[in-house]
């Protein structure tokens, strides 16, 4: 077939090809030293932790791999694979929507089952599938990096995100791998220009866990980038038709699991009463989704049960927020990564703010922003990356001794 006449597949097809390319260079090999070697160290911390934990720990003394595999939201992920979702909205006691599958996207723990097959149960897939996607995530990190920052601070990149605090999510049954993958490759597209693979890439990341919005974001702001700039970068025609047509798919299918909740069980609020469920364990019945809302609701919270002043800590996600932006728009390090990762860092945190209500779960919520550890690896310093790998292995360990070794506390929650 003369993909030539195709624009689109011809260049879907160039981007899948790049991404085989790197796996016959000895980079790659080095890369999946680095990979298992953290998953050794992740391995180990979780055994650790089962063999401390107290009587009193969430899944008891000893727990063993299995058990935390299928651990906190994994657990409705085995669900939505073996029970699917609810036609009927489950009711507390008072009659509010409890928290359901339906909060959760479906191509994960389909992916995980079919995965079972070969591997022989459901949570044996989920982990295939997370360990194998975290590795190609370390393979298209590097490669969307390395062009900005060169080979040695891209390799302590993969090193940092292959170690990170939150590393544990390579090896239980939760779908921010393979959503991460998705999110690396889109970028990865967008750098090359190349759109055609986004196309498929897009839908995938819609119903594989939330956070597409974040992207459609990315894309509209890379658009009016691309506009204002065109005098030193052309922007062709055809470049502006694939940029509107895919920020256009993106917001749809953005919105389309709240439309598809509300179809199969009847309530047009399926989806959002849902999340909502969650939201009450921490400021009780607050009412309606309100975008922005969450932030201010949770800083008040936590002030209050610190036992200080709440406006301190308006003031204090104030000076959050700004400190943020300051990062990502003065910060050379940064700088250096390339509009697509700064444009989507700001998109992905401009969305938290819209659409979260910040938890323990808010640094679990961070890892879309992996990325941004070129601008960590950037600086040349042996001991300053020698002290950010020990300090991501001590923050590992803290996480998962917490989340997974005890697990009794309302912060516990992964």
């Amino acid at each position: 077939m003369d993909t030539s006449r195709f624009p689109a597949l011809e260049q879907a097809a160039s981007s899948l090809a790049g991404l085989r390319r790197p796996l016959r260079d000895v980079t790659a090999v080095r890369i999946a030293a680095i990979y298992l070697a953290a998953r050794l160290v992740t391995t180990s911390l979780f055994l650790l932790a089962s063999r401390l934990s107290p009587p009193g720990s969430r899944f008891g003394p000893g727990a063993d791999l299995a058990t935390y595999v299928l651990a906190w939201d994994a657990q409705y992920y085995h669900r939505v694979a073996s029970e699917g979702y609810p036609l009927e909205l489950p009711l507390t006691a008072a009659g509010e929507v409890a928290q359901n599958a339906w909060a959760f996207m479906p191509l994960f723990p389909w992916a995980a089952g079919a995965t079972a097959w070969l591997v022989g149960s459901w949570a044996a897939g989920a982990v295939a599938l997370t360990v194998i996607t975290g590795f190609l995530c370390c393979l298209v990190l590097y490669s969307i990096l390395k062009p900005a920052i060169g080979e040695t601070a891209a390799l302590w990149a993969v090193v940092f995100f292959a170690s990170a605090p939150l590393a544990a999510m390579f090896q239980v049954g939760y779908a921010e791998a393979p959503f991460l993958l998705l999110i690396l490759l889109g970028i990865r597209s967008l750098q090359r220009r190349q759109y055609g693979l986004l196309y498929a890439i897009i839908p995938a990341m819609a119903f594989t866990r939330p956070g597409v919005l974040a992207f459609a974001l990315l894309l509209g702001l890379l658009g009016i980038r691309r506009w204002l700039t065109r005098a030193h970068e052309p922007f062709a025609r055809h470049e502006v038709v694939h940029i509107l047509a895919l920020t256009a798919l993106a917001t749809v299918l953005g919105f389309s699991w709240q439309v598809i909740a509300a179809l199969v069980t009847g309530r047009d609020d399926a989806y959002l009463a849902t999340e909502l469920a969650w939201r009450r364990l921490w400021v009780g019945d607050a009412g309606g989704f309100v975008p922005f809302e969450g932030w201010p609701q949770s800083a008040d919270y936590w002030f209050r049960l610190w036992g200080l002043d709440p406006v301190w800590g308006l003031i204090s996600l104030a000076v959050l927020v700004l400190a943020i932006g300051a990062v990502l728009v003065f910060s050379p390090y940064v700088a250096r990564l390339g509009p697509e990762i700064r444009l989507w860092a700001a998109s992905y945190l401009i969305y938290l703010l819209a659409v979260f209500l910040p938890q323990s779960s808010v640094f679990r919520l961070l890892f879309p922003l992996s990325p941004l550890w070129g601008a960590v690896a950037a600086p040349r310093s042996l001991p300053w990356r020698l002290t950010v790998l020990a300090t991501c292995v001590v923050g590992q360990w803290w996480w998962i001794w917490n989340m997974y070794g005890l697990g009794t506390e309302f912060w516990h929650i992964p």
